[in-house]
């Protein structure tokens, strides 16, 4: 995939309030360490989360989404008339039907010409979102749209510890490991093809993308419900993590290759990246794999956790803030999802 006229001009997000420790976490699965005699503090230890945030109780995801937006919108100055597609790219949504992007528009008053639809992909989300705008952009169908994710993790860390505790086994423990790194958070993204007139000068220029799958691995990472009685279901998340890394980092290695080739770039040409955050071990394993210096990449999972579909554009965002984005430099996002999906995008700052 390449584009010629494809800008991101704004990328802004939402933190959920409440900080939740790892400390927090284990103090309540104290009966399951005790028993296999963990010491405390393994959680931050063998991921490198030490926080994650997490929304209130009863929390609505568009609204998270929406105060995303509404910075975007008013970092840009965009007119929402102007907005030829709304897309809502999370994996939590508000419901089933309809689709959570149409609150989200409806509450901005977009166009009544405005697509207005949900995409789904794990934690490539926004990227997903990101590419299915830049199509329409590029193919002249749209001047500019909007991606909007709001992730929560509240609800599923809470059910994964009962069923630790209800069941403590330690391949209980192994694959719920992945599940107690999740955070909360919302992002906006806007794109627009560059000829409209906005308020801020920010316009990143996508330049392309490459996306390669391995969906004979699309079990190793389930979150989802299952029968536990007559007309009885529970939620559930459970992780392979070993396997899934170690798949992982071998579709990313096809993927890095596939996309320095279609770009025409070596490795030292690209100044920065931005990567999905799940973990230190996740982050040490890719970079390694890919021979990319750990300075050229941007952390934010010590503090913010795994935010799913939120994470990568939200610690692009933050990079930026920081100045470890500079104009000119040549970035790459690097997403790899559940199913498995790898995802890469290049930009130019």
């Amino acid at each position: 995939m390449k584009y010629s006229r494809v800008f991101i001009n704004s990328l802004a997000y939402e933190l959920a309030p409440q900080v939740v420790t790892s400390s927090e976490l284990e103090s309540r699965l104290a009966p399951l360490y005790t028993k296999f005699r963990i010491p405390m503090g393994q959680l931050a230890a063998l991921t490198g989360i030490e926080e994650r945030r997490w929304w209130p109780k009863d929390h609505k995801l568009s609204d998270g989404a929406l105060a995303a937006a509404r910075k975007a919108i008013d970092e840009t100055g965009i007119n929402v008339d102007d907005l030829g597609a709304v897309v809502y790219t999370g994996v939590c949504r508000d419901q089933h039907e309809p689709a959570t992007a149409c609150r989200i528009a409806g509450e901005l008053g977009v166009s009544t010409h405005t697509a207005i639809y949900d995409i789904s992909n794990a934690c490539l989300g926004v990227l997903s979102g990101i590419l299915d705008i830049a199509n329409r952009i590029e193919l002249g169908q749209i001047k500019s749209g909007l991606v909007v994710s709001c992730e929560s993790a509240r609800h599923i860390v809470d059910i994964t510890i009962e069923h630790m505790l209800a069941e403590p086994t330690m391949q209980n423990f192994a694959q719920s490991l992945a599940t107690l790194t999740g955070s909360s958070g919302a992002v906006a993204v806007i794109l627009t093809d560059g000829t409209l007139q906005l308020n801020n000068q920010r316009q990143h220029q996508l330049l392309g993308a490459s996306h390669l799958s391995a969906p004979q691995h699309h079990k190793l990472c389930e979150w989802g419900f299952k029968e536990v009685g007559p007309q009885l279901y529970r939620e559930f998340m459970r992780t392979d993590g070993v396997t899934l890394l170690k798949e992982g980092v071998k579709l990313a290695k096809d993927t890095w290759e596939h996309f320095l080739a279609q770009r025409e770039w070596v490795t030292e040409q690209v100044d920065k990246v931005i990567c999905h955050q799940v973990g230190a071990s996740n982050r040490k394993q890719v970079l390694n794999a890919l021979k990319i210096p750990v300075g050229k990449e941007f952390p934010t999972y010590r503090l913010m956790g795994n935010m799913g579909s939120v994470s990568l554009p939200v610690t692009a965002a933050m990079a930026h803030e920081h100045g470890f984005l500079k104009p000119g430099d040549n970035v790459s996002f690097l997403g790899i999802g559940s199913g498995l999906n790898c995802m890469m995008l290049g930009l130019k700052w």
